[in-house]
């Protein structure tokens, strides 16, 4: 008789028996492409740094995809050869969205949000896999407390449906780190067929993604392969990961030369190498600003994770207690230390490096439910466990707060569709420019078509050229502007409503206020490969000014719906019976200033 194989896997010290009900699985596992989508319904608009991929989805669906005439064509139809970048992008992400949002389009969803629900879901689908594997390889009550501690974060939630680059690098990312994690599981020694697809699927999601993507997922790739060469004490890994990452590499390589040759009309057109070679060879990329080398760990990590005592007490507690400490170790080393050489560069975002958020919230996870599970042993695990649930309910509260401030940061979308409720006259045409500071906050192609009035031709201008600007001829052709600074625009024109933004929070009390400088990431982030120059023109318009925010034509104008609450009438009775019985006077408020003028040409 064989003898019986030693079970060499951990206890299962990681699982929770109140969490396994498959109802509240269910319900955990769709917290998080749940979440995503409340994002982008809460903000459906986009800004300047998501503009490519959102423009070339929407010239994809609308102009399809020339096969004859094709450089005529595209010159005329397509938005990138008006304004192509500081840099060229990849249209393999656009053309995957558009295909995919097909579907939403024709069940009714407007193009804009068919597009970036196409890709919230494509996120939330990838989270919820690494969710999965969680669950099938350290137990459900590790992966229901990753899914609460990754859908209460703001960054990755709100952008998962965004058009940024890197959020389409993010979902395969995720999958791709996520086929490692029963790695941690496998006795050293070993290097079973399962083991060897895991390493060969990882490898080549990576090396694809780094080259048609964003090429800093090529030191993602390089800290993963070497830790896990370190881990095996083996250089036969080497036999079925590289090539797996040179297929990954050419595959990768063939869909963005042939996809992006065509549309750039230019052979070989490789976005991403032309994208690394500006910002890391010239190194053109520090005129945007640059950070110091732990900006990364002592500032990016903590707001990503938002939760602080995922950082400050689950993770440690993971590597500190000896059954999880070599899981977590073997999860943390490889993310850590791309955080550690990508701190190198200079200019830094927390975009470029939030491909280590899963990875980091799965550790915290292992933490967190090691307290939950002992909560009932001692009255320290106690404590700790009901300070977790707390934590926990306020990073929700406090991802909301900051969904409803953000949704304040696109005074250019809300300006255009307000425009789009003044016109009233079937079958006129209607010509309006649209400055600079429109353009980027919310204005796109698929908002320009989306007017109340079918029968209304809108021929919509983004002149940026600072001749043309002062050419009076040049403002004679449009019926509306919107303008950030009305006094340059030229002829006689009236403010017909203004639409505010955001400009920070003030503290309150009595008649006494004190601004801070507290900011949205929208606000303060700067992005590189999107840079956009302005000009400083001398007044020479002539305006009549009207009421701000009163309706033209007796029509009612759309208001933001985070300005809708703050006006209502029951959120100023309940400011007020706070104010005077619990705070004593303090206060939070936003604080609003102008931001979009709306200027109609007056007779």
């Amino acid at each position: 008789m064989a003898p019986r194989r030693r079970d060499t896997r951990p206890a299962r010290v990681f699982d929770c028996e109140e969490w396994s009900g498959l109802g509240c699985d269910v319900l955990v596992t769709l917290l998080l492409p749940s979440v995503v989508i409340l994002h982008l319904v809460a903000s459906p608009y986009t800004k300047v740094e998501e503009s490519f991929n959102i423009q070339a989805a929407h010239d994809i669906l609308t102009y399809g995809v020339p096969t004859k005439d094709v450089s005529s064509y595209l010159r005329v139809h397509y938005d990138h050869f008006s304004f192509p970048g500081v840099v060229p992008r990849t249209f393999a992400g656009a053309l995957v969205l558009a295909t995919a949002s097909k579907v939403g389009i024709a069940l009714g969803v407007g193009g804009q949000s068919a597009v970036r629900g196409a890709l919230g879901l494509f996120n939330g689908i990838a989270l919820m896999f690494f969710r999965k594997t969680l669950a099938e390889t350290f137990g459900r009550g590790t992966a229901n407390w990753y899914a609460l501690l990754q859908a209460s974060q703001f960054h990755v939630m709100y952008y998962a449906s965004r058009t940024l680059p890197n959020m389409l690098a993010f979902a395969l990312t995720t999958v791709a780190l996520a086929v490692l994690i029963p790695v941690t599981r496998t006795p050293r020694a070993r290097a079973p067929t399962d083991l060897r697809k895991r390493y060969r699927l990882s490898v080549y999601l990576l090396a694809l993604t780094a080259v048609v993507f964003r090429a800093e997922v090529a030191v993602l790739l390089g800290s993963v392969l070497l830790y896990h060469l370190y881990l095996r004490r083996s250089t036969l890994l080497l036999r079925y990961v590289v090539p797996a990452g040179v297929v990954g590499a050419a595959v990768g390589l063939l869909m963005t030369v042939s996809i992006d040759s065509l549309f750039w009309l230019q052979f070989p057109a490789w976005p991403e190498l032309a994208g690394f070679y500006y910002n890391a060879i010239q190194g053109k990329s520090v005129a945007w600003g640059t950070s110091p080398w732990w900006y990364y760990f002592g500032n990016v990590v903590p707001r990503l994770l938002m939760n602080p005592l995922a950082w400050q007490l689950c993770i440690p507690v993971a590597v500190g207690m000896k059954a999880t400490r070599q899981v977590s170790i073997d999860m943390l080393a490889p993310v850590l230390g791309f955080l550690a050489v990508y701190s190198v560069h200079p200019h830094k975002e927390w975009r470029f490096v939030v491909y280590v958020v899963p990875c980091l919230t799965a550790v915290a996870a292992l933490g967190a439910n090691w307290i939950w599970t002992r909560r009932a042993k001692s009255i320290l695990y106690h404590f700790l466990s009901v300070v977790l649930v707390a934590s926990m309910l306020g990073t929700f509260g406090a991802s909301l707060g900051m969904l409803g401030l953000s949704r304040l940061n696109y005074p250019g979308a809300e300006a255009l569709q307000r425009v789009h409720s003044l016109v009233e006259k079937p079958g006129s045409i209607v010509r309006m420019h649209s400055d600079t500071l429109s353009c980027m906050t919310g204005i796109t192609r698929f908002l320009e078509d989306e007017s109340p009035l079918s029968l209304v031709r809108w021929v919509h201008d983004k002149t940026e050229d600072p001749q043309k600007l002062l050419d009076p001829l040049f403002w004679n052709q449009f019926d509306y502007a919107l303008a950030e600074r009305p006094e340059l625009v030229i002829g006689k024109w009236e403010i017909v409503d203004t639409v505010d933004g955001f400009a920070g929070v003030a503290f309150v009390r009595s008649y006494l206020t004190t601004t801070t400088t507290l900011t949205t990431d929208e606000e303060e982030e700067e992005h590189y490969d999107e840079g956009v120059q302005q000009e400083e023109i001398p007044p020479t318009g002539a305006f009549k000014e009207k009421k701000t925010n009163e309706p033209a034509a007796g029509r009612s104008l759309p208001k933001n719906l985070t300005r809708r609450v703050l006006d209502s009438r029951w959120w100023s009775k309940a400011e007020s019976f706070l104010r005077k019985n619990v705070t004593r006077g303090y206060w939070v408020t936003i604080k609003m200033q102008p931001k979009i003028h709306i200027l109609k040409k007056q007779a």
